[in-house]
């Protein structure tokens, strides 16, 4: 089942390129906001599951490219991004020793929303595709071996980053968490429609130029592992999203006007928009082709606009 967000937040389920507006099945969950209704569909989907099938199957929907999508997660509990967690296609030694960051709640936008560069001297801005999972059920303290017990599904996921900030010890939060910084959507898939999330390709394509594309197998500790320790820290809310890291080789700098979007395969085309009200430049290049070159930083120079580097 695909569960989504459109117009002033009324609850769809897709059935094909229509939308059914499922809202007055659940209007008994409590609730101040979306983020709300949607956990609480999440931590009580069992009660729900069938009677959302049936209307996706029989009822009138509108078509999709007809409405505003939103975010299908607006405020997480919890988001927790794994760092450094792809193998980088088989070229890395060994495993980075598992780690992770955590980013703010409200910095989360949704499909045709625009993510911001800031006025503030990152040496570069760039987007990292990842694949996001979602917790179904209140989860501390899981083996591996019941790890994907927990999951409630899938989602595109964004993990913006604004690098170079100093002090250079203090720069997960000042890097991740910023406003618009979290892309995800268009929508929400169960966990069934996924035959193995290790198995999943990966695409980000910026200006219609695909720049990054991996799968999923190439992950350096699994789903199950990363869900095993970040319970093992602290407890997992239903509609918590654990960001499972990327594959650096094709990040590259953001700039103004850009449009950007990310597919995991199965999950929908997810679209954002870039702003930067400085029109700063950077060398439009990967990370893997600087590398290639024998060219450091791995990461694209600024060219022009406040805060580059004077020549």
């Amino acid at each position: 089942m695909k569960i989504l967000f459109f117009d002033d937040f009324k609850l769809g389920v897709l059935n094909g390129d229509q939308i059914v507006d499922v809202s007055s099945l659940v209007e008994d969950i409590p609730m101040v906001g979306p983020h709300d209704l949607i956990n609480g569909l999440i931590a009580n989907f069992d009660a729900y599951r069938d009677k959302l099938e049936e209307a996706a199957a029989s009822g009138a929907g509108v078509p999709l490219d007809s409405v505003r999508l939103r975010a299908p997660l607006p405020r997480p509990v919890n988001i927790v991004c794994m760092a450094v967690n792809y193998m980088e296609d088989g070229t890395l030694p060994e495993p980075a020793p598992i780690n992770a960051f955590t980013k703010a709640s409200n910095s989360v936008i949704g499909p045709g929303d625009t993510m911001v560069l800031q006025d503030i001297p990152a040496t570069v801005f760039e987007g990292e595709a990842e694949l996001g999972v979602v917790i179904g059920k209140r989860c501390y303290q899981v083996s591996q071996e019941d790890a994907m017990d927990y999951v409630f599904g899938y989602i595109n996921f964004i993990d913006g980053s604004a690098r170079g900030l100093l002090p250079p010890a203090n720069f997960f939060f000042q890097m991740k968490a910023r406003e618009s910084f979290t892309p995800i959507g268009p929508y929400l898939v169960t966990k069934d429609e996924i035959d193995d999330p290790q198995k999943v390709p990966v695409k980000l394509w910026v200006n219609g130029n695909l720049l990054q594309n991996f799968n999923t197998d190439d992950m350096a500790h699994s789903i199950k592992r990363c869900i095993e320790w970040i319970s093992h820290v602290h407890t997992l809310e239903p509609g918590d999203i654990i960001a499972t890291g990327t594959n650096h080789g094709g990040l590259n700098p953001f700039h103004d006007g850009d449009v950007v979007e990310l597919e995991c395969e199965g999950m929908g085309k997810l679209s954002i928009n870039i702003q930067d009200d400085l029109k700063r430049t950077w060398e439009r290049t990967t990370r893997l082709e600087r590398k290639n070159k024998g060219l450091e930083p791995p990461h694209a120079p600024q060219l022009s606009g406040k805060y580059a580097p004077e020549k």
